[in-house]
């Protein structure tokens, strides 16, 4: 027993030593610098949050999305998963953004896949003021071919 009290005893003084240096591994803050301690502690951000639905109005899984923003030079890709979401950080605002969504399907008739596949295509646009989630809907329909002089657009 007394061999437990002893080994007892040396446990706790060891966790008071090693606690007693961690406090003095981290720097205390210091007067004068809580702003910039803050913007270290806290990354900000806006938050756009989307569910792509497909032409039966379902959540459609793999959608590539592209979110970027208007007049500006970032641009971030996605996919939307297997419930048709997605979703980016973005600095946060003032700022504007578009949101396009593409997927190819291939359409069936009476249950048989036809031989030719299906464009599909959505865009949405959002505008971000400060922090703060924007949710957004795309609704991808059939992308039409428009003809022009010398072949299909």
């Amino acid at each position: 027993m007394n061999n437990n009290l002893s080994h007892a005893g040396r446990a706790t003084a060891l966790a008071c030593v090693l606690l007693a240096g961690a406090s003095l591994s981290f720097p205390s803050p210091s007067p004068g610098n809580d702003k910039d301690d803050d913007k270290d502690l806290h990354k900000h951000y806006a938050l756009i949050f989307g569910t792509a639905y497909g032409p039966d109005e379902r959540p459609m899984f793999g959608v590539n999305v592209v979110v970027h923003a208007q007049g500006g030079r970032h641009k971030w890709e996605l996919i939307s998963d297997h419930r048709g979401e997605f979703a980016v950080r973005v600095p946060p605002g003032p700022g504007d953004y578009v949101i396009e969504g593409k997927a190819e399907i291939i359409p069936t008739e009476n249950g048989k896949p036809q031989k030719h596949k299906q464009q599909l295509r959505a865009e949405a646009k959002v505008h971000i003021d400060q922090e703060e989630r924007q949710d957004v809907s795309l609704h991808l329909s059939k992308q039409e071919l428009q003809k022009i002089a010398g072949g299909v657009r």
